[in-house]
């Protein structure tokens, strides 16, 4: 069966021909285009702000006149992972999707249905002649997964609606009313290097086969996490026996939970057996720990060689002291909303080589004072260690508004639909909305979409009933949009 031959075919053939479009953060000009040249084809209004964004504008349809505008947001940019055995060029590769059951998922890459669904579903809603709306203006947004520009610079100016739905929640029996801010930490160590011993063993490690997710929905799942993890393994091994660190590459993406890890290491022949059982020991041990979170735990070891020099062993001793220690997972639980992180933190990026060292973590938050803790609590890590220290990127949170009157028509609804209750959450995730507000003040918002499990990894899969569920609610949500 084709994509685009899945119910509902409005919905799927959109998402079909969306991923065959190369669209990665900051390298959006392809899907812009495309989006442009959706606008124009159904002739109407079709606007590009300053920064990138695409806003389509669409009359109501016959005898919904009279209701509030309603603006659609969804965001065009997708994560770009794929598992390391997998050939593949993002930058002018279409998505190759699977279906499986009742999930759609992508062959060892990332499937882009965040937040392609919810673009898809606008989408459907442009082009249709036979569906009730009010006055749609569909606001599609750039960069959101690397920083949010495209919600930071937009132009509020250019919207008249009342309601704001935003497709980017993940779980269909969700309405999200609140969601975290955060603020990037990126800091940089020049190290001193040392030539690597003649005599020495070259030894490559890697760790792959963890689950990763999203640093935001995932973090409180107790995965592992493989930067942290090869911290821990070169702590131990330098405990044993005297070693260098030649390299150390771990993780992708600023807000993926680090999947996979590889160092670069020496040490002298004769401790080759101790090695191997210390690292035999240590791979025991991440099973033991985690065998019910991660099933495909896969630390190797194998003889290599380089050319490289090695961290001087002073500054190895620091690096690897400062990794073991900065505060990585949830930092705190909110003691007001029963099962929501507050606070959170997750070292995405480490990368050790050519007598550079440089981080990337995100930290986030549902309260700024504790976004600036959590903040505060890894820059002094890493400034107590020497780095510089650079933090930018922040974003607001969106703080809830259990009063909402697009809440209590969504909540109604779904009760009349499904013959239960939704749950009503914020989430832990960095949901454009709490920019958006700024930039919209007064517009009642609320974000709901369909089951996407493992956004921001190569297991990312949306579940092809929920879909369809999705779809439905979504159609008489726009026909229960109050009056004006």
């Amino acid at each position: 069966m084709n994509i685009s031959s899945l119910e509902p075919i409005e919905l799927w053939s959109q998402f079909e021909q969306l991923n065959a479009i190369p669209r990665p953060s900051k390298k959006e000009d392809r899907i812009r285009q495309f989006m442009i040249d959706f606008g124009n084809s159904l002739e109407l209004e079709t606007l590009v702000d300053k920064i990138g964004n695409v806003i389509i504008k669409k009359p109501a349809s016959i005898g919904m006149e009279n209701r509030k505008t309603v603006i659609l947001q969804s965001h065009l940019d997708m994560v770009h992972q794929k598992n390391s055995n997998r050939v593949f060029d993002f930058d002018t590769q279409g998505i190759e999707m699977i279906i499986e059951g009742d999930w759609v998922r992508a062959n060892d890459t990332t499937l882009g249905a965040d937040n392609g669904i919810g673009v898809a579903a606008i989408m459907a809603i442009l082009k249709a002649t036979d569906i009730q709306h009010p006055a749609i203006e569909a606001f599609f947004t750039i960069d959101e997964e690397t920083g949010m520009t495209g919600a930071m610079q937009m132009n509020g100016s250019m919207f008249d609606g009342e309601i704001l739905l935003n497709l980017d929640t993940e779980d269909d029996d969700e309405l999200s009313i609140g969601c975290a801010g955060g603020i990037d930490t990126n800091t940089s160590y020049d190290y001193e290097e040392c030539v690597v011993n003649s005599s020495h063993m070259i030894m490559e490690i890697s760790i792959r086969g963890l689950l990763g997710g999203h640093s935001g929905m995932d973090i409180d799942k107790g995965r592992g996490n493989a930067n942290k993890w090869m911290a821990r393994i070169l702590r131990t091994l330098s405990e044993k026996f005297s070693l260098q660190l030649i390299s150390f590459d771990g993780g992708s993406l600023r807000n993926a939970i680090p999947r996979e890890a590889t160092a670069v290491i020496s040490f002298s022949n004769e401790n080759f057996s101790q090695f191997t059982e210390e690292m035999e020991n240590l791979i025991a041990t991440f099973h033991n720990e985690y065998h019910s979170i991660e099933p495909s735990i896969l630390i190797q070891t194998q003889e290599t060689k380089s050319e490289s020099k090695a961290v001087s062993n002073n500054d190895f001793k620091k690096i690897i002291a400062l990794l073991c220690s900065v505060p990585n997972g949830v930092f705190r639980m909110s003691p007001d909303i029963q099962g929501l992180v507050e606070a959170s933190s997750s070292l995405a990026r480490v990368m050790i080589s050519n007598g550079i060292f440089t981080t990337q973590s995100l930290q986030r938050s549902s309260v700024e004072s504790t976004k600036t803790e959590i903040a505060m609590a890894v820059s002094c890590s890493f400034e107590n260690a020497g780095c510089e220290v650079i933090q930018g990127g922040e974003y607001p949170g969106w703080k809830p508004d259990p009063n909402s009157t697009i809440l209590k028509i969504m909540e109604d609804l779904y009760h009349e639909m499904f013959k239960e209750s939704p749950k009503v959450k914020a989430c832990h995730a960095g949901l454009e909305c709490g920019i958006l507000g700024k930039h919209l003040p007064g517009v009642d918002m609320i974000s709901f979409g369909p089951n996407i499990r493992a956004a921001h990894s190569p297991d990312e899969k949306v579940q092809i009933s929920s879909v369809q569920k999705f779809w439905k609610y979504y159609l008489a949500t726009l026909k229960q949009i109050p009056a004006k």
